[in-house]
């Protein structure tokens, strides 16, 4: 990345911060904190952050909370922090945008290799940036793909994704009538073999047809769940 990366790390417990911020430092990120929800979201509305490391379990406002709140404004790429035995958390951060959740105790080694996975896809461009002259476009009825901006349009009216909702659509897309299951979308999407849970990608694929749907059902009905196996990208006629 030509500029360093701008990250907030929220945790209620100084020493995870701090051990956060030693590794993540160490990679040349510049970090800022916060110790509760409250703090969290006032700075990450008033801050553009490449990423936000969020933790589930928070005082004044609980890291879901922070999430959808933020998101109500923001796109800005968030890992969800939380202890085990939490899974029902886990699963409802994903449902309000969360883009990947790591459990602990953590390795902070792991940590870093996941914040580089999601900056490489959200920071290689300024995200939904509209100034771009674009070449590798992906166009079907009802839906536009903008690649080198980031950009989706559905029916004329950009939408407004996660950096992950993105890569899922754009993945689907690009090879339309492929059926895909989760365990590959997860490998290809995530860039990582992933141990979690896969309804990770059924809670975005929800919310990824939840956003589309509000401005085309159209461009929505072309996310297609194949029953026992996964999904596919299915163009329908104009």
């Amino acid at each position: 990345m030509s500029e360093q990366a701008k990250i907030l790390v929220v945790d209620d417990e100084e020493r995870i911060r701090r051990l956060l911020k030693l590794y993540l430092e160490r990679e040349d990120f510049e970090i800022e904190e916060a110790e509760d929800g409250e703090q969290a979201l006032q700075k990450a509305l008033e801050t553009d952050f490449d990423l936000i490391l969020l933790d589930l379990m928070l005082p004044e406002m609980d890291g879901v909370e922070v999430c959808t709140k933020l998101r109500e404004r923001k796109a800005t790429p968030v890992i969800m922090l939380t202890a085990k035995g939490e899974e029902s958390n886990r699963v409802q951060g994903f449902e309000v945008g969360a883009d990947d959740y790591i459990v602990k105790p953590f390795s902070p080694r792991e940590v870093v290799l996941r914040v580089k996975a999601l900056l490489r896809r959200a920071s290689s461009t300024k995200y939904l940036k509209t100034d771009t002259d674009s070449h590798d476009v992906i166009v079907y009825p009802h839906l536009t793909i903008d690649k080198d901006a980031h950009r989706v349009i559905a029916d004329g009216v950009q939408v407004n994704l996660t950096p992950k909702e993105y890569e899922l659509l754009y993945y689907l897309a690009k090879t339309p009538d492929k059926v895909f299951d989760r365990e590959e979308l997860l490998k290809e999407v995530w860039e990582y073999e992933f141990f979690g849970d896969l309804r990770t990608v059924d809670t975005h694929v929800k919310r990824l047809r939840e956003k589309l749907s509000k401005v085309s059902e159209d461009a929505a009905s072309m996310i297609v769940t194949v029953w026992g196996i996964g999904y596919k990208f299915e163009v329908i006629d104009s």
